[in-house]
């Protein structure tokens, strides 16, 4: 269940039954965007891709679904900074490194 939750971009959903009746057989779900289109209390459109067995993009959709019946697959990525490798300015600025 959403608890209140609402989906973002990159969000990987499964969307059963309890989302919308046409969904008898579960889909997973990557969320491009939430168009915010004006509906239903309770129900949104979601844009992204129909994942496969292996997570990869296989169709894109929008679908029509109740808020609370989105089940979250897993949290979004955490974007961490890349640490830097000793000398990289040096590197760039095309002096040899270590010199």
């Amino acid at each position: 269940m959403s608890g209140g939750r609402q989906p973002e971009s990159g969000d990987v959903l499964v969307i059963t039954r309890a989302a919308s009746v046409q969904f008898v057989v579960p889909i997973y779900f990557r969320v491009i965007r939430v168009p915010g289109w004006e509906t239903y209390h309770g129900w949104l459109w979601l844009e992204g891709y129909e994942l496969d067995g292996r997570g990869e993009a296989k169709e894109r959709r929008h679908i029509f679904v109740q808020l609370d019946g989105l089940r979250w697959v897993r949290p979004r990525p955490v974007v961490r900074p890349r640490p830097r490798a000793a000398g990289a300015n040096q590197r760039l600025s095309g002096r040899p490194a270590g010199g």
